[in-house]
């Protein structure tokens, strides 16, 4: 949501123009939702680059010259008419964006991308643009003044539950912001960031027995892991992703046999976690791995639990 939150600092400073991909169709170079701000000197956010972005840059600026809450859509083939290869179809939206009406941008600022809200309400959110809605699409009938149409307010974002806010914990968080992920993160020890919920080992083990969308566990105490990883195995979790070495596999694994559990049930634990092939142990490093591993797992499983999104209707004035 950082582009309202910049969009709410420009407008005390200078005209800005947004731009919105209201829809996309074939091989794009940004999905649709995506926005893009425009000032007489900056920019923020990109739309994917290329002679899209140039053109609709220039239109932007042209917007600025215009009175605020005027706007215009357009329909862009790529190959055809920006002699981009991609050979993909989208439609931009470009506003001038009005000083004097900022409630909506301040609603989607305020929205915590990483926390189910349920004190929140759509009817809080008191316009929106357009994105990926069945009216909408990328070629045909333009929308036009007194039309009608649903936004859905950022990504659909796949739990998380991790477990660890060590050096690797910390740095995993860091790498997961901005990502379509939910983070929910627990230590049982106190110094740890802000960010990191502190609570016994019997109770992050009620949250573990909990999880429904992927789980890191990734304590500093492997007794803690053990019992974690027991709990998860209870869960519905879609993904037990486990840190460790070859040998605590190995034991953690014979453990749990020993404790009853199926080879079955065993094999739902990934263990050493992060993508195949990245190599390295540096905290920064495994974070990497581990993102994408969670990105690979969203990208190949769509039923995986979203987290609460927003939707609301937006009148074109």
């Amino acid at each position: 949501m950082n582009w309202a939150a910049k969009a709410i600092e420009w407008l005390d400073k200078a005209p800005v123009a947004l731009i919105s991909l209201l829809a996309v169709e074939g091989s794009t170079p940004r999905e649709a939702g995506t926005r893009m701000l425009v000032t007489a000197r900056e920019i923020f956010g990109t739309i994917g680059g290329g002679n899209l972005e140039f053109q609709c840059i220039d239109q932007a600026r042209m917007a600025l010259r215009h009175a605020p809450g005027t706007w215009r859509i357009q329909d862009y083939p790529l190959g055809v008419l920006l002699g981009q290869c991609c050979g993909g179809r989208v439609r931009v939206m470009i506003e001038r964006l009005d000083p004097a009406d900022t409630a909506w941008l301040i609603a989607i600022r305020d929205l915590d991308a990483f926390t189910l809200r349920s004190d929140l309400h759509p009817d809080s959110i008191s316009r929106c643009l357009t994105i990926e809605t069945p009216n909408v699409s990328a070629r045909g009938v333009i929308p036009v003044a007194g039309d009608t149409l649903i936004e859905r307010i950022g990504e659909p974002l796949t739990p998380v539950l991790m477990f660890g806010a060590g050096h690797v914990g910390i740095a995993i968080a860091r790498v997961l912001q901005g990502l379509p992920f939910r983070l929910d993160w627990y230590d049982n020890r106190t110094d740890v960031p802000d960010a990191a919920i502190v609570g016994d080992a019997e109770a992050l083990c009620a949250v573990a027995a909990e999880g429904r969308g992927l789980t890191l566990i990734l304590t500093h105490d492997h007794a803690l892991d053990y019992e974690l990883t027991k709990a998860a195995l209870g869960s519905d979790a879609r993904f037990i992703g486990l840190i460790g070495s070859a040998t605590k596999r190995a034991r953690f694994f014979s453990r749990l046999r020993k404790d009853g559990f199926s080879e079955d049930q065993i094999a739902r634990i990934v263990c050493p976690i992060g993508l195949p092939g990245i190599t390295g142990k540096a905290p920064e490093v495994i974070a990497v791995a581990v993102a994408a591993q969670l990105l690979q797992i969203i990208s190949q499983n769509k039923n995986l639990p979203e987290g609460l999104h927003y939707e609301q209707a937006a009148y074109l004035a």
